[in-house]
């Protein structure tokens, strides 16, 4: 039952990723630079309309609030920039991507990951856990 559920998922996104569309995302802005240039970076391709990416979602805005300035923590929706899902050979969504400080891309996981997963790769990729006291706010 799994597997007909990710094919039918699969089917749809590929479906999805060969029809027009416009190529900027929901509130029409740029896409950002993926990787953040000297920042451990953790990319979340996926879609606001897809069940999984949409229980993503929280986690992605924690992380982007406690790991500002120390990861960069970028979502891009694919079915509206159907580019970026070839751009990063996606085969599913949710897909992560992590990239180290120099931009090399380090590990890749596709589907649901949880919270305590994306900071276990943070602490493995050395961004710190908190901010330094001189950059507190």
């Amino acid at each position: 039952m799994k597997r007909l559920i990710l094919i039918n998922l699969l089917f749809l996104f590929m479906l999805l990723l060969h029809s027009p569309a416009a190529s900027q995302d929901a509130a029409g802005e740029p896409i950002p630079q993926v990787p953040t240039p000297g920042m451990v970076t953790m990319l979340d391709l996926g879609a606001h309309k897809c069940i999984p990416c949409k229980m993503m979602a929280p986690v992605i805005e924690e992380l982007q609030k406690e790991y500002q300035g120390r990861a960069s923590v970028i979502f891009i929706d694919v079915w509206q920039n159907r580019e970026e899902g070839a751009k990063y050979s996606l085969r599913a969504i949710p897909t992560q991507i992590f990239y180290d400080e120099t931009g090399k891309e380090v590990s890749r996981h596709v589907g649901y990951m949880d919270k305590k997963s994306i900071v276990a790769m943070f602490d493995k990729l050395g961004v710190p856990k908190t901010k330094a006291a001189g950059n507190a706010q």
